[in-house]
Parts: C-alpha cells; sequence; structure tokens
C-alpha cells in the first residue's frame, strides 16, 4: 500500500525545483487540511520561499509562489485539483478514482506495508527479567512496548532480532546458591519454585549485608560459578531454568516471542572488550579502577573496578560490540526505562568514541518510558507495598473481562471456544492497548476499570467494532473468498460525503506506520486506529450496506461496494492489531 503523503511529495518536489529553481533542495510542507472546504491535503511551502528568495534579492510575494508551483504541477492520477487560497496555501483535492483503486487493490493484495527501501538487521533488547525474580508489573511496558516495535519493523519487512536480556549472572548468584545450601540442600537437583527462589534471594541479600561470614561464601560461590565449578554451574541453570519456565508463562499468555541471551552470553567477551578500550587509549585509572570518559557526561563508566571485576557498563558495552560485529546490525534498539537514560547514553557515546559505529549509518536508540502507577498515582503496588506481580494482574484481567462478556450476555451466545478467545482477546488486548496508547514517554495509569470500557479509545471498543464490522458481511451471507473476488471487478465509488471520508481515512495508514518508524511511538497507531472506528461508525450511520424488508427483515438489496468499505476498514483495523500485538475474534 503506496503511502499517499509521500507520493504528494514527489509531485510537489519535482514541481518545486522547476517553479523555483534558485532554491536548493527544498522541503516539501505537506498537512492534511483542517476542514473539506480547504481539499484534502495543503502544501504551505510558499510563505517559506517567498523569505527565502528574498534574501537571494528575488521579489515574490508567496501568492506568486504558490501559482508558479502549481503551474509546474504535472497531470497525475492522484490530483483532481488544486486551488490557492490566502497569502499561498495550495489546497489540494485527491482523485476519487485514485484512492478507490488503491483500496480495491488493498482488498485482492491485503493491507501491505509501504516501500522503505532496503531490508534492515534491528537487533531489539526488550523485557528484560531478572533470574531467581519474579516478573512484575514494572516489566509490562518494556515487553509489550518491545514487542509492538519489533512487529512495526517485521511489517516493514525488516530483520528482527528481539533480545531478552536477562539478569542471570553477578554477585547476587553467589549470594542465592550460598543462602541455598544453608536452608535447601537438594538445590543441586532441584530448584525451589519461583515464589521459593525470590523470597531465599530476599533472604540471602539480608545475611550478605549483615553476616561476614557469609558474604565471603557468597564472594567463593561467585568465583565458582564465573571458573565453570560443575556443581555450581549445574545449580545455577537449574535456578535459571525455574525461572524460564515461570517467564514463558506470561510470554505465552501476550503471544511474545524472544531469543534469551542473558548477561552471561557477554561475561567471556568483557576482558577482550577492556584490552580493545585499554589498546585504543580510552581507559584511565581511578583509584585502582579503570575508566572511561565519555562527550556529554562528566562523570565517567567505571569499565573494571578496582578489585578486577566487571560492571554492568563492561556488559553491556560487550553486548553492543557483539550486536554491531556479530549480529551485523544496522538498528538496536533499547526498550528500557527512561531512569536508565544517562546509562544508555554512555554505553552509545562510548561505543562511537571507541570506533565501533557510525550514527550516521547505524541507529543506536534508548526507547524510554515511564513507570506504571496506580489510580491513587503512585507506583503501582498491592495494598500491602509489594510490587504486583505480572501474572496475578494477568490473571485479574481474564476475571474481570470473563464478567464483562457476561454482563453483556455473551456467554449466552458463544460457544465456551469463542467465548474463551473472546475472553482472552479481550484482557491480553485491553492491558496491551492501554500501554500503547500513552505516550511512552509520560508515566500512565493503570485502570482495569477505564481499559475494559467499551467507550473512547480503549482495546474494548475496537474490538468490539472489529467484531461487528466483520459481521455486517455474515449479514448479507458472504464469505471472505467472496469479497475478494468482488473487488477485482467491483469499483468503490466513493460518491457519498461519509464514503470519501471513510476511503480518505483508510489511505492514511502507511503514513501513520513510516511516522512511527521514525520516532516509535505506539500511541501514534492507536489513535489512527480509533479515528477509523468513529469514522467508520459515520459511514454506517449514513450508508446503507445491506437494505432488509422492514415487515419481513430479509435482504433485499447489498450494496456491494459499501460491503467492500467495510471489509477494507476491517482489514486496516486488523493489521493495526497485528502491530500492536493484539489478536482480534470474529465474534465476541
Amino acid at each position: 500500500m503506496p503511502s499517499l503523503v509521500n507520493i504528494l511529495k514527489e509531485i510537489f518536489e519535482n514541481a518545486l525545483h522547476k517553479a523555483v529553481p534558485e532554491i536548493e533542495n527544498p522541503q516539501v510542507v505537506l498537512t492534511l487540511s483542517t476542514s473539506e472546504k480547504f481539499g484534502d491535503y495543503q502544501c504551505n511551502n510558499a510563505m517559506n520561499i517567498s523569505q527565502q528568495l528574498k534574501a537571494k534579492g528575488i521579489k515574490k510575494n508567496p501568492r506568486e509562489v504558490a501559482t508558479d508551483i502549481v503551474q509546474a504541477l504535472p497531470q497525475t492520477a492522484v490530483i483532481e485539483k488544486t486551488e490557492i487560497a490566502g497569502p499561498g496555501f495550495i489546497n489540494i483535492t485527491l482523485k476519487k478514482s485514485f484512492v478507490g483503486k488503491t483500496l480495491n487493490d488493498l482488498l485482492v493484495n491485503g493491507v501491505r506495508p509501504p516501500p522503505v527501501g532496503k531490508t534492515l538487521r534491528y537487533v531489539v533488547d526488550l523485557s528484560s527479567p531478572n533470574i531467581a525474580k519474579e516478573m512484575h508489573v514494572g516489566h509490562l511496558r518494556s515487553t509489550i512496548i518491545g514487542d509492538s516495535i519489533c512487529r512495526l519493523l517485521e511489517f516493514l519487512g525488516h530483520d528482527v532480532l528481539r533480545l531478552n536480556h536477562v539478569g542471570d549472572w553477578g554477585t547476587q548468584f553467589g549470594m542465592l546458591i550460598a543462602n541455598l545450601t544453608d536452608k535447601f540442600p537438594n538445590y543441586q537437583e532441584v530448584s525451589p519454585p519461583i515464589g521459593d527462589l525470590q523470597a531465599f534471594y530476599k533472604d540471602s541479600k539480608i545475611r550478605f549485608d549483615d553476616d561476614e561470614d557469609f558474604k565471603r561464601r557468597a564472594y567463593d560461590f561467585v568465583v565458582k560459578l564465573q571458573s565453570g565449578e560443575p556443581n555450581v554451574t549445574k545449580a545455577w541453570k537449574l535456578i535459571c531454568q525455574e525461572s524460564r519456565n515461570e517467564f514463558q508463562k506470561i510470554y505465552d499468555a501476550l503471544d511474545i516471542k524472544l531469543v534469551e541471551r542473558g548477561e552471561s552470553f557477554y561475561n567471556d567477551m568483557m576482558p577482550g572488550i577492556v584490552k580493545q578500550l585499554e589498546d585504543g587509549g580510552h581507559l584511565t585509572k581511578d583509584e585502582g579502577r579503570k575508566v572511561m570518559f565519555v562527550p556529554g557526561t562528566e562523570v565517567p563508566m567505571t569499565v573494571v573496578k578496582s578489585d578486577g571485576g566487571f560492571t554492568y557498563d563492561t556488559s553491556d558495552l560487550a553486548a553492543v560490540n557483539h550486536r554491531l560485529k556479530e549480529e551485523k546490525a544496522d538498528g538496536i534498539l533499547y526498550v528500557v526505562d527512561a531512569g536508565q537514560g544517562l546509562h544508555f547514553k554512555q554505553i552509545f557515546s562510548a561505543a562511537e568514541k571507541a570506533g565501533w559505529y557510525d550514527p550516521s549509518a547505524v541507529r543506536i536508540e534508548h526507547v524510554g518510558f515511564g513507570v506504571v502507577l496506580g489510580e491513587d498515582k503512585k507506583k503501582f503496588k498491592t495494598r500491602s507495598g509489594e510490587t504486583i506481580r505480572l501474572i496475578d494482574l494477568l490473571q485479574e484481567g481474564l476475571k474481570r473481562s470473563e464478567q464483562k462478556l457476561k454482563d453483556k450476555e455473551r456467554d449466552k451466545v458463544l460457544t465456551p471456544e469463542e467465548m474463551k478467545a473472546a475472553q482472552e482477546a479481550v484482557a491480553y488486548g485491553c492491558i496491551k492497548y492501554s500501554d500503547l496508547c500513552h505516550n511512552r514517554v509520560n508515566d500512565y495509569v493503570f485502570s482495569f476499570d477505564k481499559m475494559l470500557d467499551d467507550k473512547g479509545n480503549t482495546a474494548a471498543y475496537l474490538l468490539y467494532a472489529y467484531t461487528r464490522i466483520r459481521s455486517i458481511a455474515r449479514l448479507a451471507k458472504i464469505d471472505r473468498e467472496t469479497l475478494k473476488k468482488e473487488a477485482e471487478t467491483t469499483s468503490i465509488a466513493l460518491d457519498h460525503p461519509k464514503e470519501w471520508k471513510l476511503g480518505k481515512c483508510l489511505m492514511r495508514l502507511p503514513e501513520i506506520v513510516l511516522r512511527i518508524f521514525d520516532d516509535l511511538y505506539m500511541h501514534t497507531l492507536c489513535e489512527y486506529l480509533f479515528e477509523v472506528a468513529t469514522t467508520f461508525t459515520e459511514f454506517y450511520d449514513n450508508c446503507y450496506c445491506v437494505e432488509k424488508d422492514r415487515q419481513t427483515g430479509e435482504i433485499v438489496k447489498v450494496n456491494m461496494d459499501r460491503i467492500l468499505m467495510c471489509e477494507a476498514t476491517a482489514n486496516v483495523i486488523e493489521a493495526g492489531f497485528q502491530i500492536l500485538g493484539i489478536n482480534p475474534v470474529e465474534r465476541m
């Protein structure tokens, strides 16, 4: 599906070169019109170009510039007409035939991505829980936002490696294993369940802080783990697997696909990273430490501690180096909370300073986000002040979505299988959408009541809208395959103002997707899908799709081009759902 904005920009760019050759590489300024009387789009270059010409000693008012631009426009299959308004705005009216043919193509060939040039290799770092700890609400945003960004990149045709950078290495495992030797003697044969592991970890931290003998033993176990001592390594692997099994329950429920590559993966690479940095003259000795100063920050990074140990900085430097050199990444995205902003700024600056990458050729970004708040506007916790377990949150979502469906008496019309599918679609879809529909850099309030409301910009509303749209063709007794064949021969006329408004709205999906590719703000897609759904409602309220006999209720007329509009709308919403990671259902 082509990007209409990009097509118009190319047309106007060529016209600008002809109309004002004195201006080098003019950037086309194109916006959606704010009112139907101003056409469909506006080109707003004339005022700025007039100023640029004036600076070159050429006197030409904005309206004259706009006239020159319009006269330089070729006849195209896209533009019906242009009009100059006010001081030099160029109002653009689209050809209905172009929009109609594009929608026909969408119906025949599916919702295809706009062209983006060559396929790029992206590494996306997301989720990243800690081994021996349960996933909690704090992991929700990284997992959901990261997955959606991956889906967007994949929709655009890019090659994506989704990495789960779990915390599976370090002193904490020496502490935990030392504690297990005292309190869980068969730790080398079986791992405690995840809840007990977390309790053992908390207990080990207290002992580590208060008991010097325990601290010494913990460090001994760290050394044994790092040196590969068989029994300690076996215990560590059991702990990792127990945690991994529990994480997978969350990922399966939310339909998240990941490749686990924890901190331990980079352990053997860190000495080589230190040598590279030393050989390049990038490390400075400071009170026994080896530190690295990077542009833009006053506080140096600690690469080697005074005791010879490595740090998170060392591990993350090894990770970014591996992703650049071994994975050959064209882009690396770190979907991690905004509080880690300074850390990643240092990592990226250090990688550039070390000569590992050129920011003009490789995209490396920290995709930061705010925290999840409770309805009291404080960090989302249980009444006792504990962090909320993610598995509990998902179970509560299922419970509430089931009740919502029962309140609407859907359990009386859906089969048990359909009811279960609808329950999961609403529960998990609402949790995801509630996160993604907010600007990610802001904190957001988690509220089941708001996210399950089927009015307003919520997943519940959109899911119901989608199933309602899909049901229209079923009502007319037309299946999807028949619709596809009809789209090959039936023209979509777009004669009614509400048909035209909906058609233009559906055409904007590619520009929305490309904008998100640039800034990685997923809420833009949510706002667009809500606009599609509300615009469809206007269309459906004003344009009969299926006409029935008022007495018998029998179908007397099917307006096929409008049924095709319904199908196109459902396809666009479904494509949006796929990018957001939401699984819609046909019946709800």
